[in-house]
């Protein structure tokens, strides 16, 4: 399939963010302001599997089949959406999100598009805060239950940790503590992004 260029024909810069257990860290709310204030695209690989479902087309009908009987979405599927959208968008900085979250999804990322992350950005937030800020925001998500909190924080430890020590080794992730209201929570982000955003300006 080749690598991956953005729309300019440059390697685009890639940021993967991650976060222990989903609802509840905060992961959303930063990413929003990240585009905001330093001008990435956010790609979600969730939403790039949803719209395609939405789509109607045959690799849409695939992927539903597969999500209704619990199997994983192959890695190759989910990568041709996002080489797709990085192509298609215009920017050359983006944060993408929900991907990879095991090793083999790691693998295959680097793979098929040539592109390493930048960095690794971690929302770190431990099992009991997130407990209570889903209990608290109450929402009516149906995901938003103990059960389904600690379910997901074993499939983090189990799958997607990994891929944080692979890159911890080679020095790229950035561990931000999630746990603080979003305001700090942001400043630390800041800190991260903001030489990196004089560089470009320079």
């Amino acid at each position: 399939m080749g690598s991956v260029d953005a729309s300019n024909g440059k390697k685009p810069t890639v940021i993967f963010v991650f976060s222990i257990g989903g609802p509840g860290s905060g992961k959303g709310t930063q990413c929003a302001y990240i585009v905001e204030h330093f001008g990435y695209t956010h790609l979600s690989a969730g939403d790039l599997l949803r719209a395609e479902i939405k789509s109607g087309s045959e690799n849409g009908t695939m992927i539903q089949n597969m999500i209704k009987e619990g199997k994983i979405v192959p890695s190759e599927v989910t990568i041709k959406l996002l080489q797709k959208a990085i192509q298609e968008n215009g920017n050359d900085k983006f944060l993408i999100d929900g991907f990879p979250r095991n090793e083999e999804n790691r693998a295959a990322f680097e793979k098929v598009t040539e592109i390493e992350p930048k960095f690794v950005l971690f929302f770190d937030c431990p099992e009991e805060e997130m407990e209570k800020r889903l209990l608290g925001r109450n929402q009516g998500r149906e995901d938003d239950n103990i059960e389904t909190i600690r379910k997901r924080f074993k499939v983090f430890l189990e799958s997607s940790l990994p891929v944080i020590q692979y890159y911890e080794a080679k020095g790229k992730v950035r561990k931000i503590n999630a746990a603080k209201p979003i305001e700090a929570v942001f400043e630390e982000v800041k800190a991260i992004f903001s030489p990196e955003a004089e560089k470009v300006e320079a």
